[in-house]
């Protein structure tokens, strides 16, 4: 992990400190405030990084997207995706995608992004931040087909894990990827950046995922 400056760390916790003791709802605490400095590079992006994130929390009611949340449960419901009760080989929360429980024809974006969020905040929270503080999201392309690719969807992912969690991914797995997803990923790995396309690991079977996780964690039945 790339380690940040004790002094632009300082720096940018006290000039957060007045904004925090003003409105405690805006509080971050340190290793989200590293994680926005490992991301950003510098204090003054860093900061209105934060900044950026705090409103948004407030105007998207990151706070309501629960399980009873209309949009959420109904995802949940269609098995679009699961944080596992299990976490990976270094104690990462892991976010599991059935690609072939979505349809791009067949959803509604707003709606699948709030369960998305839902779904970084509820492993997010599984984090023992002091040890881990990253996640590991699992791909699963068994039975996809070009009807799964969503690229708008994708897109969102990518811009809520480079904007509102930064440094939350610690690996991506693309697990059983079948031979039409190279075109798919030709497009979609121009989107990353360099630090984000090292995190996505393609991983062909059981004997090469127990690199990253044990399989029997991954859901059989949905």
């Amino acid at each position: 992990m790339q380690s940040v400056s004790e002094k632009d760390f300082l720096e940018l916790k006290q000039r957060l400190k007045l904004i925090f003791d003003a409105d405690p709802e805006q509080y971050q605490n340190d290793h989200s405030l590293k994680r926005f400095l490992r991301a950003f590079k510098t204090v003054d992006a860093a900061f209105q990084g934060v900044l950026k994130n705090n409103k948004w929390r407030k105007d998207y009611n990151v706070a309501s997207l629960t399980a009873d949340h209309p949009s959420v449960s109904k995802n949940m419901s269609l098995n679009k995706a699961v944080v596992l009760r299990h976490r990976d080989m270094h104690g990462r929360p892991v976010v599991y995608i059935a690609a072939k429980n979505h349809s791009v024809n067949d959803r509604e974006i707003d709606e699948l992004t709030q369960f998305i969020v839902h779904c970084l905040e509820e492993a997010s929270k599984k984090c023992f931040e002091d040890v881990v503080d990253n996640l590991c999201i699992v791909f699963d392309l068994k039975n996809f087909s070009l009807t799964c690719m969503d690229y708008p969807l994708i897109k969102n992912i990518i811009w809520l894990l480079s904007r509102h969690y930064p440094e939350r991914l610690g690996v991506a797995l693309i697990y059983n990827s079948p031979t039409v997803f190279t075109g798919c990923w030709a497009i979609i790995r121009g989107w990353l950046d360099e630090n984000t396309s090292r995190k996505v690991k393609f991983v062909s079977s059981e004997e090469d995922l127990c690199q990253y996780l044990i399989p029997d964690i991954l859901p059989t039945d949905i």
